[in-house]
């Protein structure tokens, strides 16, 4: 089974457009958490044990865990294999926004689809897409480009003017058409931009899903993002929530609410 295929299926038993970012700070966990072995992780399965009735993907970032070493690697693989393991039928993104050339990019790709085990990965256009050669090699799996990011001065680069377009669009109309040979490219596009959004989405067309940060901490408006963002059937949106959920009081409730107001807001 292929991501997409994976991720529609996660859509339709969940019914849900909700993915739980898995950005664990050892800062933030709670102290009953620190006193363990594997902190990062056990934290982790509290989130997925909550969430994985409400949720289509989770997204770990791969920062959180590299900051802590080797043992926060352990820690993301163990959080990659204990969602195989008891929730299989849920894709994990690795937020991972690599981009390289050769065979860099061929490693970065070993690490995540083989050895993570992961279904799909962020990854970052600057370098060009013949550059991410060795990723287009798992055609079954995501691969996420970032296209517009949701921090406040994206627009530093991502919206410069080239001949009448901005640069955002030009990334999405090269990887929607010249590098989507095997139909597996995905767009990023933060929520606290709706217009940009709006514009990658008619780009991208129906059938590409988007996957979108930036709504609650970072202040990106729901009802606004839906409306620029979702596909002529009401889908084709991963809508991510990490703080928002991670750290509420009951991530589960949380995680639910979130899914409850995006099928009512998308009806």
């Amino acid at each position: 089974m292929d991501f997409l295929q994976k991720l529609e299926k996660a859509i339709t038993k969940n019914d849900s457009l909700v993915c739980v970012g898995l950005d664990p700070d050892t800062d933030k966990i709670s102290e009953g958490y620190k006193s363990k072995d594997k902190p990062l992780f056990e934290f982790n399965k509290s989130i997925i044990d909550a969430t994985r009735g409400s949720v289509c993907a989770y997204k770990p970032n791969s920062a959180f865990y590299e900051a802590g070493g080797a043992g926060g690697i352990q820690e993301l693989k163990d959080t990659c294999d204990y969602i195989k393991n008891t929730c299989p039928e849920i894709p994990i993104i690795l937020d991972y926004k690599r981009g390289d050339i050769g065979n860099t990019n061929a490693k970065y790709a070993q690490f995540a689809f083989e050895y993570l085990r992961a279904d799909a990965v962020t990854l970052q256009p600057y370098q060009g897409g013949k550059a991410l050669d060795a990723f287009y090699g798992y055609k079954d799996k995501g691969l996420f480009i970032w296209a517009k990011a949701s921090n406040e001065d994206s627009g530093e680069f991502q919206n410069l003017e080239m001949e009448g377009r901005p640069l955002y669009e030009h990334v999405a109309k090269a990887f929607v058409g010249k590098w989507n040979e095997n139909g597996n490219i995905m767009f990023v596009a933060g929520a606290t931009y709706p217009q940009e959004l709006k514009r990658i989405r008619e780009i991208a067309g129906d059938d590409t899903p988007i996957l979108v940060p930036g709504i609650g901490a970072q202040g990106g408006d729901l009802e606004t993002m839906l409306k620029a963002g979702l596909n002529s059937q009401g889908k084709g949106l991963i809508i991510n929530s990490s703080r928002g959920i991670i750290y509420g009081k009951d991530p589960a409730k949380a995680a639910e609410e979130l899914k409850n107001q995006i099928n009512t807001s998308s009806q």
